[in-house]
């Protein structure tokens, strides 16, 4: 019976330790689309935690501008995300999809950033923002 612990425990720790090393490495995928409907879809994200599809105004300077729309997301893989606009964006806009974490905030569900805030802020692995951006039509 010993060795059957043993050899059970060898196989879960050797299971675990292959996940964590293969798992999906955040990331976000969106295209230029029509935003007219008021809303802005990423068609897919990878989240190694739960958090938020935050969509920031951006120019050709490609940095985070005000944030114009927001949407929660789960850990794992999410599909056809869409977040409702909160400003008018206009055909030709840019637009930065961008991942944000849950974490920081007062509360859970509740997306508490603001630029540059620590609360829900934006993912960085590696020091690197997970996003892209799109032009809206």
């Amino acid at each position: 019976m010993k060795r059957f612990i043993a050899t059970t425990a060898a196989i879960l720790t050797a299971g675990t330790a292959f996940a964590a090393g293969h798992a999906m490495a955040p990331m976000i995928e969106g295209s230029d689309q029509d935003v007219s409907g008021g809303t802005v879809t990423a068609s897919k994200i990878v989240a190694s935690e739960n958090g938020w599809l935050v969509v920031h105004r951006t120019g050709e300077d490609m940095k985070p501008g005000v944030v114009v729309g927001h949407a929660p997301i789960k850990m794992g893989e999410n599909m056809d995300v869409s977040a409702i606009l909160t400003e008018e964006v206009a055909s030709g806009d840019m637009l930065m999809l961008m991942v944000h974490s849950e974490a920081g905030g007062e509360k859970t569900g509740i997306f508490e950033y603001t630029l540059g805030a620590k609360e829900d802020g934006p993912v960085k692995p590696d020091g690197e923002l997970v996003m892209t951006t799109i032009t809206a039509e």
